[in-house]
Parts: C-alpha cells; structure tokens; sequence
C-alpha cells in the first residue's frame, strides 16, 4: 500500500514539474494571462458573493441526496399548466355505421352505445333535419373519446355536401361543408355492329347517359325496331369533378344519331329542353313507348288468337315485354279517368288528354296514381306486372283518337312547342357552336378509332 502511494506521489510530483517548465516557456505574456485568471478564481473561491452567503446561511436545511423535495410553481404557469390541459384533444376513435333497413339516427347511436339524451341534442341541431331522412346504403362516420361520449358525426349529403356534427362542451353545433362541382367536356362516339347498348358501352358511356341518349331522340327511332347495324351516334356530355376527382356524368349537351341514313340531331338549351337545329323540339306530345322494355311480344293486329281465351280477337293495342316492376310512364299530359283493377285488365290506368285522346296502361303488378289526379309526360303512373289475362310481365298499352284504337308504334304524333321566338336567335348561337364541336370531336375520335385498328393489323 506504501508503495502504492509512493508511486502516485511520484507520478504527482512529475506532473507538477512537467507543468511548471511548460509554463516557463510560455512567452512572458501568457504567463501573466494565466497568473490573472488564477488568482481571480483564488478571490471567488475564498471570498464568495453576497447571494451564495445568504443562500447558504439560510434557514432552509442543506439539501440532501436521495430526499424528494416539493418546489413552489409560479401562479402564472399553474394556470398555463391548466389552460393546456382542458384544451388536450380526447383521443378519437372513428367508426362507420352504414344505414340498414328500418334503421333512424336513434337506432344507429343505439347500437354504438349512445344514449337517447345524445340523440335528442344531435337532432335538435340544423343539420339534424338531414340525419332524419337517412337512406338504406347511407354511411354515417361516427367519433367518440376514450369514456365513450359522441364526439363527431360526418354524413354525406350529396357529392358536393358534407355534414358535420361536433360536439362543443354539454351541446352539439352543426355545419355543412360545400364543395364546388369542376365541369368538363367528354365526348363519345359509335358505329352500332350488334346492339345500340353494347356500342355506347363500349363507348365508354354509362348506363345513365345511354338511357338519356335513347329519350332523346325516342320519339324518333324506335330503340327496340328500328336500330340497323351501321347507324352512328356521337355524343357530347358533361363531365363532373370534385377536387379532382370524377363524380359522375352531367347533361348531354348535344348529340346526332344516324338511323338509316338518316341523321337525328339535337341540342339541349338552358331551359333544360332539347330542340332540332331549326329549333323544333325533339319532345313529341307523346312518348312512342311509354316503358324501357325488352321486345314487343305482341304487336297491334285487327285479328290475332288469343293465347288465353283460345279464340281470335283483336290486339287493339302493343305488349311490351319488360321485369316486373319496371316503371310505366304517362306518355302524355292528361288527368285519371280510371284506376282500378278487373279480371280482364289487372291492375289498369286510362288517361284522358287533350285533342280527344286517351291512353290506356293494362296488367300492372301495382297502381302508382288513383283516379282523377292530373299527370305529366313521363310522370310514373305504375310498374309492370302479370295481373289479370296476361302469360308473363309485360304493358298492354293502348292509343284511341277520337274513340277509334290506333296502332301506337305508326299513329303521328303532333310536336310539342317549339323554342320560343325571343330565344330563337340566342339558340341558334348555341347550336351552331355546340353541333361544331359534336363534328369535331367525331372526326377526332373517328381518326384515332382508325389509327388504332391499323396498328393492330400491321
């Protein structure tokens, strides 16, 4: 151990000396530099400021290790300290709850463990007129805290609405978020090879626009008869975005269809109607076909055997072959002179118009107007069905001028109004640049419908 410390000594002292010649070689102004900072922390050491005193000689106990002390927080912090505390965002869990038949805002919190008392202060919001007319398939997104209280709740109304319910304290406040629709230009264009329905598929159309397409010029082209491979359409619509993002197609904005060798061509103006080049309407008085039907199983014959009465009778009218519960529509403007049901007929509605017509709608599965009740074109009136003599599905729908049964496919139909003489100039403007754009935009697709097929072959 002597040892020991005798070599530590040692090594000591030879630090010492070794430190000392260092700073003897020091140029001489060094050496005084560091004699100063010395003896100035000697002063500090020996002689300690006033505040270190009188924290030293203090009542306070000197502090020891290992002891847990309480330190005094300014008021100031405390209530900074608090103020971050209440404002601390609870913990949100997120859940969606997707509308089910027979369900209500009540039955859905219900089922997330929501109490009624929830459900009336969200209701007695504004926004919770809208959440009292929830449809099957709608999505309510649902946020609650970690204890379980409603938080928020996000339903979308509409592609462009967003509602949302938030909670504030003890109550709820409601706002609707809006967004604007971006409108663009889509085009599509088709040579009918089997079926009009698969070229506009193919297209690129939707179900929607090919139905539209085909109420447009209905009340020219027979859709079911008179479609021949070769007839052409182009089409011209609106394309619908939200923040960038695709949400549907608009209206039809103008659109040709050749039938035959024929060409159709139409317009829509800002009144929401379609009107020809010269300014006619492409809306008859009456709908050719009052129902989107699959085929005519039978057609108008003075003489044809009845396939249930097993003897022949006259077809006054066409069966249009459709599903059960497909929409019939009035073909006309008119008012109920008959709605009811017999043994021969089904279910049956007659519609008196002006000009000495009437229309006449048999076999429905189910009336949708009562007698009496004024309709307009393409108003639902039922839905088709097999009641009464009737095989299989379908609409029995019968044409009368002036008493005497006309067949409803050949009979003429007397226009509807056309444009009105102080717009006929603003709607020619209209036409003209929208038709130009139609064949612009034909040609294009036409040209690239070729570039693509001579690709393929080479």
């Amino acid at each position: 151990m002597l040892a020991k410390l005798s070599t530590t000594t040692l090594y000591s002292s030879k630090a010492l000396i070794k430190l000392k010649n260092i700073f003897l070689e020091l140029p001489k102004k060094h050496q005084l530099m560091i004699s100063c900072c010395s003896l100035f922390l000697l002063v500090l050491i020996v002689f300690p400021s006033e505040k270190a005193s009188a924290s030293r000689n203090s009542q306070n106990p000197a502090i020891k290790v290992g002891k847990t002390y309480a330190l005094e927080i300014p008021e100031e912090t405390q209530v900074a300290l608090k103020k971050a505390e209440h404002n601390k965002p609870d913990p949100i869990s997120w859940q969606t709850a997707t509308v089910k038949s027979g369900d209500s805002l009540g039955k859905i919190f219900k089922r997330f463990g929501f109490s009624a008392a929830t459900t009336h202060a969200v209701d007695k919001t504004e926004g919770g007129k809208s959440l009292r007319k929830l449809k099957v398939g709608d999505e309510i997104q649902i946020a609650s805290n970690d204890d379980g209280e409603l938080l928020k709740v996000k339903y979308k109304k509409s592609i462009t609405e967003t509602l949302m319910v938030t909670r504030t304290d003890d109550s709820f406040e409601s706002s609707v978020d809006e967004k604007q629709i971006e409108t663009r230009i889509g085009y599509a264009q088709a040579t009918i090879k089997s079926s009009f329905w698969n070229a506009a598929l193919n297209a690129g159309m939707s179900n929607n626009q090919i139905m539209n397409l085909a109420n447009i010029f209905g009340w020219d082209v027979d859709f079911a008869l008179d479609i021949r491979e070769g007839d052409t359409f182009s089409v011209m619509y609106e394309d619908q975005y939200v923040d960038g993002d695709f949400v549907g197609h608009g209206n039809i904005l103008a659109a040709e269809f050749i039938n035959q060798d024929e060409a159709f061509k139409a317009v829509r103006f800002k009144d929401g109607e379609y009107y020809a080049e010269n300014g006619d309407s492409m809306r008859k008085s009456f709908l050719r076909a009052p129902v989107s039907f699959q085929y005519i199983s039978s057609s108008f014959k003075p003489k044809r055997y009845h396939p249930i009465l097993k003897r022949v009778k006259a077809h006054n009218g066409v069966d249009y072959r459709a599903p059960t519960g497909t929409p019939v529509k009035a073909a006309g403007n008119g008012r109920v002179i008959a709605a009811t049901y017999n043994k021969y007929n089904g279910n049956y509605v007659f519609i008196q118009h002006a000009n000495s017509i009437v229309t006449k709608y048999l076999h429905f599965s189910k009336r949708a107007v009562k007698k009496g009740a004024r309709v307009k074109q393409g108003q639902v009136i039922g839905y088709v069905g097999s009641t009464g003599l009737s095989q299989a599905p379908h609409l029995h729908y019968e044409f009368l001028l002036n008493g005497v049964h006309r067949n409803p496919r050949t009979v003429k139909l007397p226009d509807a109004e056309p444009i009105n003489k102080k717009y006929k100039a603003e709607f020619a403007v209209v036409a003209k640049q929208a038709l130009l754009e139609l064949e612009n935009s034909k040609q294009t697709l036409i040209a690239a419908t070729d570039d693509v097929q001579q690709g393929v072959s080479e």
